[in-house]
């Protein structure tokens, strides 16, 4: 018995607001239902974010309506739960996913908690935001009881983990329960493959690249879908990776250096397919932050899909260095006092969260962490 095990399509995100970008995202789900058709799984289970909207676009409804159509041709059903892309963060709300239930798309809901597929067990949840912490460990619990009559047993989620997500998780490893064979795990954008339980704790990862920073696991680990085979005493998965259409490229320029850098980019860019996505960061010298854009900007516009230009000049270096060298200044400690006059947790941890990020430079995931915030708390 095997089947196929993706999550995280954010089918519909028009990232930095261009529709290459969200045809991108199209163009991957795409050929995963290709993929897919062409390994003939028993099912596929998809591990939520199905969408990046609660109410997608009409193009990622009907690009979803095709490929669930591809595979009902091909007599490859399809179980799935709503990820905290898919769903606004309430009581009894209801996920887009509904629509496609006459397409044999099986949603797994706390009205349907579980399926079974040739003696297999597929139960789970959708996303649960941290404050119903409770109410997931309930659900868990029951999940397990039900799932022990079964040989084999599949648990599909949508959660931060502690072990993997420790700033933003939603569930505790410990709270999971071991009884298991095979975790169906969605919410992490990079690739995890775990033993746990009575077998492997698997995120397939996002299908494109969402955010900048996972660039790297990309390069490391391949993005697309796993092939899971549940015919032994252990399942095992097989990685299957799907090209990227488009580039990222992130480099650093020495500025003293930066026309034998430009024209080096310009090299290389001549040499691909589709216009790229261009994160640079200028660093080292004095130098004017408007002149630098402009010269980035007049070099790489018109072969660059987007241009997104950092500066370290040598002064913000010194600066920094001076801060550090100071020991006296605790930017984190002054927060954590000013954060606490709210007398509320969770403010200080968002607080906390978003010091992290944007010290690192991550402003993707300042933009996400904040969403998820207001989503969860306010969104109400």
């Amino acid at each position: 018995m095997k089947f196929a095990h993706l999550a995280d399509t954010h089918l519909g995100y028009r990232q930095y607001g261009l529709f290459d970008r969200e045809t991108d995202f199209y163009n991957v789900f795409n050929n995963i239902i290709d993929k897919i058709i062409e390994e003939r799984p028993d099912f596929v289970i998809h591990s939520g974010d199905l969408f990046e909207f609660s109410r997608p676009p009409t193009t990622a409804l009907l690009k979803v309506q095709q490929g669930l159509l591809a595979l009902k041709e091909a007599d490859i059903p399809v179980f799935a739960i709503a990820g905290n892309h898919d769903i606004i963060m309430r009581k009894n709300a209801i996920p887009p996913h509904v629509l496609f239930r006459e397409l044999g798309l099986k949603v797994i809901s706390p009205n349907n908690p579980y399926f079974i597929k040739d003696d297999i067990f597929i139960g789970g949840t959708p996303h649960v935001s941290k404050h119903q912490s409770t109410y997931l460990s309930e659900t868990l619990k029951e999940l397990d009881q039900i799932s022990k009559k079964y040989d084999k047993r599949v648990l599909v989620l949508h959660q931060g983990i502690d072990k993997y997500l420790p700033f933003e998780y939603e569930l505790e490893l410990a709270d999971i329960p071991e009884s298991f064979h095979y975790y169906a795990m969605g919410h992490i954008h990079t690739r995890i493959t775990d033993d746990f339980g009575e077998g492997k704790l698997v995120y397939p990862g996002s299908t494109e690249i969402w955010k900048s920073d996972e660039l790297a696991s990309y390069k490391a680990k391949g993005k697309g879908f796993y092939m899971v085979d549940m015919g032994g005493d252990e399942p095992e998965i097989e990685p299957i990776n799907m090209e990227m259409g488009r580039e990222f490229i992130r480099e650093n320029i020495y500025y003293p250096e930066i026309q034998i850098e430009i024209e080096k980019l310009k090299n290389y860019i001549s040499t691909l397919k589709q216009k790229p996505l261009l994160n640079l960061t200028v660093e080292g010298g004095n130098f004017n932050r408007s002149e630098v854009f402009e010269e980035l900007n007049n070099a790489f516009s018109d072969i660059c899909l987007s241009i997104r230009p950092n500066f370290k000049s040598q002064s913000l270096q010194e600066a920094e260095e001076m801060l550090k060298d100071a020991g006296a200044i605790n930017p984190r400690k002054l927060l954590v006092e000013r954060l606490n006059e709210f007398e509320d947790p969770k403010i200080t941890e968002l607080g906390l969260s978003l010091l992290n990020e944007m010290s690192e430079g991550k402003t993707d995931n300042a933009e996400e962490i904040t969403k998820k915030f207001y989503g969860e708390y306010y969104d109400h």
